[in-house]
């Protein structure tokens, strides 16, 4: 679901200048504090000096409803400190398609071999490539950011060892693993997103790209809908969401996932990678491959 970009019909949105310590606090702490389908909330390095040493980092957050100012601050004040909360600004955003907005100028991705590109780029997709069209529409998962880029990755290099029966995309956006994965192995691929739009524009998108009858996207957050964990155990789960439901989904995924099988998750800035890993090693898991990409992580983890 994460593309770095807001939730559904994000109208409000906070920014901040600040150094790298205080950014990454302030990010993480608005991710922990709210659920992924209300609020978003990235750090990033910019190109402006910070006081002191250092680049300036810009934090920006988006919210699904009007958020009560005091309480960021509070907020931010107890990830940072006073003056940092007080430096946050808030303002209105314009509702705009921001799938549209990010397909926009933007050149086909390739990872492996899928490209990933915009109905403008049909014709860059080459004989030996595995093309992913996405159209435009008001969900996650253009392909173009680091963390689904990162999945597609660590697909293809799986593919290259082995072939997958059963795949499961949790949180599945604009439905990109998953049309990749039944691009790839002609079956069936479950997939589920808690944000109905994103389900809608998951099914329209598989339906584009000639895999309708083999991906069905449904409403469910992680696998509570029994649809999923009854068409389980899977070879593949995807999971490109956020570090804190990483965490809190490790059990119930592993539920599904079948022995000597892999879970290829995202979503995860690269200071959030401990915490994952110990939640999937919990539930018997090892490190199998790891990809950093525009700071993100991207994690292979294999069940024992």
């Amino acid at each position: 679901m994460l593309e770095g970009l807001p939730p559904n019909n994000a109208a409000h949105r906070l920014t901040l200048t600040t150094d790298e310590r205080r950014a990454r606090a302030v990010a993480d702490l608005i991710v922990e504090s709210f659920e992924p389908a209300e609020a978003a909330a990235s750090a990033f390095e910019t190109e402006d000096v910070w006081p002191g040493g250092g680049k300036a980092w810009l934090v920006e957050a988006y919210f699904g409803f009007e958020p009560d100012e005091d309480e960021l601050r509070a907020l931010i004040a107890a990830a940072a400190d006073e003056e940092t909360a007080q430096a946050a600004a808030f303002g209105l955003t314009e509702k705009k398609d921001w799938v549209a907005n990010a397909l926009a100028g933007l050149a086909p991705v390739r990872a492996g071999r899928f490209l990933v590109h915009g109905s403008h780029d049909r014709a860059k997709v080459g004989v030996s490539d595995i093309g992913i069209e996405i159209e435009a529409g008001l969900a996650f998962g253009t392909g173009h950011h680091g963390t689904t880029r990162g999945c597609l990755m660590h697909f293809d290099r799986l593919l290259k060892r082995r072939r997958p029966r059963a795949v499961l995309d949790v949180g599945c956006g604009a439905g990109v693993l998953a049309i990749a994965a039944a691009r790839v192995l002609k079956r069936q691929v479950r997939l589920g997103d808690l944000d109905p739009v994103a389900v809608t524009v998951a099914n329209d998108n598989a339906r584009l790209n000639g895999v309708g009858e083999f991906c069905k996207a449904i409403v469910s957050r992680g696998v509570e809908n029994r649809a999923l964990r009854d068409a389980g155990p899977y070879d593949v789960v995807f999971a490109n969401i956020l570090a804190k439901p990483l965490r809190l989904l490790a059990s119930s995924l592993a539920a599904v996932t079948a022995r000597d099988g892999d879970a290829i998750v995202s979503g995860l800035l690269l200071a959030d990678v401990p915490g994952v890993l110990a939640a999937w090693r919990a539930q018997g898991f090892f490190l199998a491959e790891r990809i950093d990409l525009e700071g993100w992580a991207s994690l292979r983890l294999r069940r024992r």
